[in-house]
């Protein structure tokens, strides 16, 4: 099972982005997923996830400002993000809600600067 995360890049404040996590080898659809960020000197956290019924939560930072989104059909789980801030900057991951250590990537960075 690998998942490939993408789409991060140098955005300025109240900008937007559209993160994406591809899985191969196993279906992501019955999985519970989420999407983590871990900024430098800081802890990974969760900001949204997604579960098997479609029932979405956020961090109470990201609310309303990020949406996240699964697609069967892809095996893709993506995350929407709008009016960007600088504390949103980090290195963005995705992986199911009960985090297994064998499917953390690379991530992709996202860093939120005028």
């Amino acid at each position: 099972v690998q998942v490939v995360e993408s789409g991060g890049g140098l955005v300025q404040p109240g900008g937007s982005l559209r993160l994406s996590c591809v899985g191969t080898g196993y279906a992501l659809d019955i999985f519970d997923m989420g999407w983590y960020r871990q900024a430098p000197g800081l802890s990974r956290e969760l900001v949204a996830s997604i579960s098997t019924s479609a029932y979405t939560n956020y961090k109470d930072s990201v609310d309303g400002r990020f949406t996240i989104i699964r697609d069967r059909a892809k095996n893709a789980l993506y995350l929407q993000m709008d009016d960007l801030k600088p504390e949103d900057t980090a290195v963005y991951y995705c992986n199911t809600v009960t985090p297994i250590n064998a499917w953390w990537g690379q991530g992709t960075q996202v860093t939120v600067s005028s």
